[in-house]
């Protein structure tokens, strides 16, 4: 059975896990999000996320706008390769609904699959 955990081996913890993703990335880039990616030497992907207060003032928000991302890269995981992943909030997307947070992610872990893998 495949395993669709979020344990903290799959986390980016540290500023030290974070700086490599940010020196050499390879970026998707969307009016609402952007994910940085660069390959790591695990047999898995992990995650870090910067979710500014600048541009969502309040808490709840912020913790929304991770809960959605943690539960996408929960499920693509698996469809991943053995890359880093910070991802980026941008001004506006806490106007956007759950769906449509889901439906950026969607196409951004595409492009990062195609660009990584190749």
């Amino acid at each position: 059975m495949v395993n669709y955990s979020y344990s903290r081996e799959l986390r980016l913890l540290t500023p030290e896990d974070f700086q490599p993703v940010f020196k050499n990335a390879v970026p998707a880039v969307s009016p609402h999000l952007t994910l940085l990616a660069r390959k790591n030497t695990l047999e898995h992907p992990r995650l870090g996320m910067a979710i500014p207060k600048k541009h969502i003032k309040h808490a709840v928000g912020r913790n929304r706008i991770r809960r959605v991302v943690r539960e996408q890269f929960r499920h693509q995981q698996h469809q991943l390769p053995n890359i880093d992943i910070v991802v980026i909030a941008k001004a506006g997307i806490a106007d956007l609904s759950n769906e449509e947070i889901n439906k950026v992610m969607d196409k951004l872990w595409r492009k990062l699959v195609q660009r990584c893998s190749g």
